[in-house]
Formats: C-alpha cells, structure tokens, sequence
C-alpha cells in the first residue's frame, strides 16, 4: 500500500504552487546553505568555511536568491569594517524539516542511485 496521497498531475504544472518548494531548492546550495543556518545567523565567510567546496561568488549568489524569495533575512551592521549577517525567517525556517527528509532518504538511497549511475556511466 503506497503511503503517499495520489496527486492529480495538474498539481505539478509550471504555474501551480505545489512546485513551489522544489523549485526554492532547485539550486545546488540553496539547501546546504539553508541547513547551515539552522543554528542562528553566521556571516559569509562562516558559512563557506562551514560548508565547503562553495565559492563565494556562488554563496553570495545563493544568499542573495534565498534572501529574495523570503527564506533568509540580511542584516547589515553599521560598523567598520561592514559586518553582515544572515539568518532563516519563519519560511527558511520551515524548509529545515523537508531537508532534514531529504537527508534521511539519501542514508537510504544515495548508495542504490550511485551505483545505478555509475553502471549506467560504464556502459555508455
């Protein structure tokens, strides 16, 4: 027996809100950099040194598409030289438990998808 609700594929069109949170985590960091955050506010540099293997062009770029659509806020200290800060709002809050899923569903899977790759890379 399937535990997941049957979805009526219209769900799934290009304007529907059902895609809404796939399409905020389409980015390859913006989960990663979302995660990072769970803990309280940390400026850039923190966080690239947390997270690893993230430039700071493409940090800055996800901070600042994360910051657009409502999930981390920005806050900017008037000292020298400039600090800045940033950190979940109620919705960057909330993604931290679809994450926390993803999570759980790669200790199960990673290993099966990354092996199917890999056969797949192989034989081409």
């Amino acid at each position: 027996m399937d535990e997941y609700e049957p979805l009526n594929v219209s769900e799934f069109a290009a304007d529907c809100r059902t895609r809404l949170a796939l399409d905020l985590l389409s980015g390859t960091w913006a989960g990663v950099v979302l995660w990072t955050l769970q803990h309280g506010p940390l400026r850039p540099g923190e966080m690239q040194a947390r997270i690893g293997g993230i430039s700071h062009k493409v940090l800055t770029g996800t901070l600042r598409r994360l910051e657009r659509d409502g999930l981390v806020t920005r806050r900017r200290y008037a000292e020298a030289p400039p600090r800045v800060e940033y950190e979940l709002t109620g919705p960057g809050r909330g993604m931290l438990e679809p994450l926390a899923a993803l999570g759980r569903w790669t200790e199960r899977y990673a290993d099966e998808v990354v092996d199917t790759r890999d056969r797949a890379l192989s034989e081409r």
